[in-house]
């Protein structure tokens, strides 16, 4: 089965696959994702935004950027207690991965990261995988979180390479890199993925996912979002994003990455439950549960619950892999 789990896919490979027939591919990815996955489970995880508004940076999609007027209030980070009250509400529903987002250029050794580090162990505490998504580390940042017990760090890296000089000016692609490379070495898992609907290519897209299917280990979950235009964002008159292309993206995606976490993430509120069913078919197996992601909407847990029921899907228990490790090193 490991055949299937390469590092060494070529352009030509990817833009074969995601060039295929669309029923053919989801076929392909279906199968795949059966020999892989539990097809009945589904990571589901919460997103909340611990710092919102006011960043410095000038990425193109989105409403937390202080040069956009996009009717974001800025608001300081919040308490600990707050924090561990929504946690816990987000496992009472059925969360199993809570994701904590700072609208941070990078993160400064302050108090205010001693304090997410603060609130990282908090939620561990709870049996929760805990992510952060903070904007850009240095290796020593990563060894703090991974010291307090983060298992997730995300860090998108939006789009392709020759693309993203259109979506971002104020950091690099490779400083993006970095701080993946900073994560892996923490021993911290890795949630990376993009943005369709940026304006960019079927090739940038193929291109992206040619970084991430070429990476030395592949992320261990790949969000898929469809941009959510904004008003006020230079991105905010695109067009919405076409299901069929989310469902061609989670298909290859699945298809080049066999074992990984694909979340059908930002888009979903636009979709009816029949389109999310495709995308699951496809390949998804994670999305992200509450009213909003960080600052836009999201559908409801109950909404979700009422989906799961009727599609005869259930929730991934937290730390799957490691008991799934354990249980194996005790058999043998």
């Amino acid at each position: 089965m490991s055949n299937d789990i390469r590092n060494n896919w070529t352009l030509a490979e990817i833009k074969s696959v995601y060039d295929t027939p669309l029923l053919e591919l989801v076929y392909k990815a279906a199968t795949l994702h059966r020999q892989y996955n539990d097809t009945a489970e589904v990571q589901v995880c919460t997103l909340l935004s611990i710092k919102t508004g006011g960043c410095s940076e000038d990425c193109a999609y989105c409403p937390q950027a202080a040069r956009y007027s996009t009717g974001v209030n800025v608001q300081a980070l919040m308490k600990k207690e707050e924090v561990l009250e929504y946690a816990q509400k987000a496992k009472d529903a059925g969360s199993t991965r809570f994701c904590m987002g700072a609208a941070w250029r990078e993160v400064r050794d302050n108090r205010d990261f001693d304090r997410v580090l603060d609130m990282v162990k908090g939620v561990n505490e709870m049996g929760m995988e805990v992510c952060c998504t903070l904007g850009m580390l240095t290796g020593d940042q990563a060894q703090k979180l991974a010291d307090a017990g983060l298992y997730a760090y995300n860090h998108n890296l939006d789009t392709s390479k020759e693309h993203y000089s259109e979506i971002i000016t104020t950091r690099t692609y490779d400083d993006r890199l970095n701080t993946l490379e900073n994560v892996r070495k923490a021993g911290v898992t890795v949630c990376c993925g993009g943005i369709i609907g940026l304006g960019e290519s079927h090739d940038d897209r193929i291109k992206m996912l040619h970084t991430l299917a070429t990476m030395p280990e592949h992320p261990e979950s790949v969000p898929i979002n469809a941009l959510v235009p904004i008003p006020g964002t230079p991105l905010g008159e695109n067009q919405k994003v076409d299901i069929w292309d989310m469902v061609r993206m989670i298909a290859t995606a699945r298809i080049l990455m066999p074992a990984t976490m694909v979340r059908l993430s930002a888009g979903r509120t636009d979709m009816s439950i029949a389109e999310q069913a495709l995308c699951f078919m496809a390949g998804a197996n994670s999305i992200f549960a509450g009213d909003k992601l960080l600052t836009t909407p999201n559908p409801s847990f109950d909404e979700d619950n009422a989906m799961f029921q009727l599609l005869g899907l259930k929730p991934r228990a937290a730390f799957k892999e490691e008991k799934q490790y354990l249980r194996e090193a005790v058999e043998a």
